[in-house]
């Protein structure tokens, strides 16, 4: 069973505008900007041996303002700019009630399926309280990047940048390794 790094697209992979106290998701690619700050630290989580994955909710799919061919060159392009495995995607609303849309962790468990993964190795990278609830729900270890948005609820750790998550990260896997070594 291997290790892995979820990371939410939205905030942490691609850079957002914020509007009345709300991220506003890019509904084009002229509007989509990956985030440079992420490369060097996904870099090291590759190197490290971690499945890295992005998840993301775009219920902009079923409400039809968001065009599946803009959301593919998006990906696309943090595909191609990022060292990603994949992408996970719940094209759903809230209300319709779905098992992958964020908080529910369903594209944890597809992904986990898919790659092998042992959920209780793997961490959730995000800057939003719905995906430390789905990673608690999926047996994960939350890691967030301080934000507005990562609310009051359950939390394993809050740092303030994407490096800082990453050195924790592989400061616990290295622990987590020598001591499974040793026993």
């Amino acid at each position: 069973m291997n290790p892995g790094v979820f990371l939410e697209r939205n905030g942490i992979l691609n850079l957002v505008r914020v509007e009345r106290q709300h991220q506003v998701n890019p509904l084009t690619l002229g509007e989509f900007i990956v985030n440079p700050a992420a490369i060097a630290p996904l870099r090291r989580l590759k190197k490290a041996g971690f499945v890295v994955l992005a998840t993301t909710n775009q219920p902009g799919l079923s409400l039809d303002y968001l065009p599946r061919h803009e959301l593919d060159r998006m990906h696309g392009l943090l595909l191609r700019r990022l060292p990603l495995d994949a992408i996970y995607t719940c094209p759903h609303d809230l209300s319709d009630d779905c098992p992958c849309c964020k908080p529910k962790p369903g594209l944890l468990f597809e992904a986990a399926h898919q790659w092998r993964l042992d959920l209780d190795r793997c961490f959730v990278i995000s800057d939003k309280w719905q995906d430390a609830l789905a990673a608690h729900n999926a047996g994960c270890t939350s890691m967030l990047v301080r934000s507005p948005w990562i609310g009051n609820g359950h939390h394993d750790f809050v740092l303030s940048t994407l490096d800082e998550v990453v050195d924790r990260i592989l400061q616990i896997h290295v622990n987590s390794y020598a001591m499974n070594s040793a026993a």
